[in-house]
Order: structure tokens, then sequence, then C-alpha cells
């Protein structure tokens, strides 16, 4: 009996070995930023299509304030509390950040001190960011200003708050597949990029599962309940383009009614957008398979 204990130790241990050595964190390639510069103007386009400002402000920032990006935000969820970090160009931030590192917390949810990353962080949808864009971001967000103010820790108890379970937590769930394939228009591909990828619609309005994955079968079909998102699939939303594309400028919908809660910051960060973009969303909206 002594035997076959310490065999199963060590079985366990060799296993256990085994899932950290292939959910270890992944790193960006170098290779991908071959050629690319990244460029001011373009970046500041990503950072509103991303909504970088929506979650790293301070809570109730309101005008310039926005751009300050000393974190400190509070998301719920049902593993723990998520507080954003300060991601603004100090040294309580990103001043010490290499474009590499960000693309490593953006492509594969790795973190500098070479660890793993919660998804509170949307790299599930980041991770289709194009080169030119995160190098973009990496040009604006060095514009921004600094701010002292220390990151606060995530309030995640046992055992959510093992970050190496995330390796096995990436390897069901992280992918860079785009969720609606097919023959899409130039525009209505346009249009999935800023959803799928720097919108990152889906991590509010998809369902999720018991592990917190998306729930990709039901893309886009709401959350019910306090702080959720509605469905914004053809089966609920049947607006027409020209009154999606209105809304994601103006705020207001076509029963007059106004936009509310953090949708209004995206809507602030859409309306900032050129109208193509504006069009290209809601013409995607309307390739997405209606779920009730």
């Amino acid at each position: 009996m002594r035997r076959i204990v310490i065999v199963l130790v060590l079985l366990g241990l060799f296993g256990l070995g085994v899932f950290l050595i292939v959910t270890r964190p992944g790193h960006a390639d170098p290779e991908r930023f071959r050629g690319i510069e990244g460029n001011i103007a373009r970046g500041e386009m990503v950072y509103y299509a991303a909504g970088c400002g929506s979650c790293h402000m301070a809570e109730g920032a309101q005008g310039e304030a926005r751009l300050v990006l000393s974190g400190g935000q509070r998301f719920a969820s049902p593993f723990g509390t998520f507080l954003a970090p300060n991601i603004s160009p100090s040294e309580q931030g990103i001043a010490n950040w290499s474009r590499q590192a960000l693309a490593d917390a953006l492509w594969h949810g790795t973190g500098r001190e070479r660890g793993h990353l919660y998804p509170a962080l949307p790299y599930a949808s980041y991770v289709k960011m194009t080169a030119q864009d995160l190098a973009d971001l990496y040009e604006f967000l060095k514009t921004l200003p600094a701010d002292p103010t220390p990151s606060a820790p995530h309030e995640v108890g046992f055992p959510f708050n093992i970050r190496a379970s995330l390796g096995g937590w990436k390897m069901l769930f992280f992918t860079d597949d785009w969720v609606i394939e097919g023959d899409l228009s130039a525009e209505e591909a346009r249009g999935r990029y800023l959803v799928e990828a720097l919108g990152h619609c889906g991590e509010c309005h998809t369902p999720r599962n018991a592990l917190g994955g998306m729930d990709k079968n039901r893309w886009l079909a709401g959350v019910p309940g306090e702080g959720g998102a509605p469905n914004i699939t053809p089966a609920k939303l049947g607006w027409s383009v020209e009154e999606i594309a209105y809304y994601l400028e103006s705020g207001f919908t076509p029963d007059y009614d106004s936009v509310g809660g953090h949708m209004a910051y995206v809507v602030d960060n859409y309306a900032k957008l050129p109208p193509e973009d504006r069009a290209a969303v809601a013409a995607y909206l309307k390739r997405v398979p209606a779920v009730e």
C-alpha cells in the first residue's frame, strides 16, 4: 500500500509538472512587428475602439480626466472582484513596458512578471488585434498623462487566486479564431474586427459557462440580470443598419430612449471613430445568427 501511495504521489507530481509546462504563459513573436512602426494618430483611434479608458480611468472621471488611466474601477464577477490597474505612462503604470510587453499582455494574457493575467483583461478578444494596431496603440498610450496611483490588488479568493490554473482556462477557451466565419463583405469584415477584437463586445453581451468562458454558440445573445447586457443579435435587436450606427454615434435609440450605464462610455468612444466604422459594426451585427 505504501508503494502504491508513493507511485500515485509521483504520478501526480509528474502530471502537475507536465500541466505547468504545457500551460505556461505565452509570449508574442517579435517577428510579427518586423517593419512595423507605430503611429500616434492611428493609435488614438485604436484606443477609443478598444475602450481602454472606459475601464482604466478613475471611477466617475469626466472630460479630459478620462485620459488619466490611473485605474481603480471595480468589476465584480462570480470569481471575485477585479480592480483595473494603472496603465498610465508612470512608474506605477506602464512607463517601463516595452511594445513586446504590451503584446504579451494583449495577445497572450501574460504579465510583465511572466505570469498569467486574469481574463478580466479581455485578451480573449484582443488576441485578434493586428500587429499594426497594437504598435499604434502603444505609441498613443505613451502620450497620455502619467499618474502615480498604485494599482490595487484584485479581491479574488481561493482557488481562483492560483494564477497557474489560468493556463488550463486558456487551453479551454483562448483562441484567435473568428466567431462569425463565411463570405463577408469588406464592410462586414471590418465590423467583425471592431466587434470581435477591438471592441470586445462579446465579453459583456455573450453568456458564459460555469468556468467563465464565453458560450460562442450563443454569441451576443445577452446576459440577463443586474449588471447584465442585452441580446444584440437580430432576434432581439430589430434596428436598421442606420439606426444602429446612429445609436453608436448619439446614444439615442429609435424608441427615443438614451444610452445608460457602462454602455454610455462605449458610445462616447465610438462617436469619435469615423462614420464608416460605426456603419461597419451595424453591418456585422446584421450578419450575426439570431439567438432567442
